[in-house]
């Protein structure tokens, strides 16, 4: 299958179990065990507010490939039939896109890629601030 081709909200709903694993992993990683923290904390990283704020960033410094970027627009213009529940429909959007280069990566077996990517978003995710 090319997955280029998939549309942008399946690969979201790819991107956001990858991504939320990526994060319980990296929570268990540093010996948080309780699970209302883990809760807490897991819910702070895959939040579309912060999803939106680690995409802009690597929009700003350029971290995406030409093609990444593709993926991410295909995501964040994908036309949802739900509404965001706890945010502005923009901040909405990009975490889509975000969660799209996530389930792109993952799909097309890009595994240091990903790894790359999400070890830069745990990294500058902030931790601190969701405590």
């Amino acid at each position: 299958m090319d997955y280029k081709q998939l549309n942008g909200l399946s690969l979201a709903y790819v991107g956001d179990a990858i991504y939320e694993a990526y994060v319980r992993k990296y929570l268990i990683s540093l010996n948080i065990t309780k699970p209302n923290k883990l809760h807490r904390l897991a819910t702070y990283y895959v939040s579309a507010k912060a999803q939106a704020k680690l995409i802009s960033k690597m929009l700003e410094e350029n971290l995406l490939t030409e093609d990444e970027r593709i993926i991410y627009n295909r995501g964040r213009n994908a036309k949802s039939h739900t509404s965001a529940k706890n945010t502005d429909i923009r901040t909405y959007r990009m975490s889509t896109g975000f969660e799209a280069l996530i389930g792109y990566l993952s799909l097309i077996n890009n595994e240091e890629r990903l790894d790359e990517i999400i070890s830069w978003c745990l990294k500058n995710g902030g931790i601190e601030n969701a405590k």
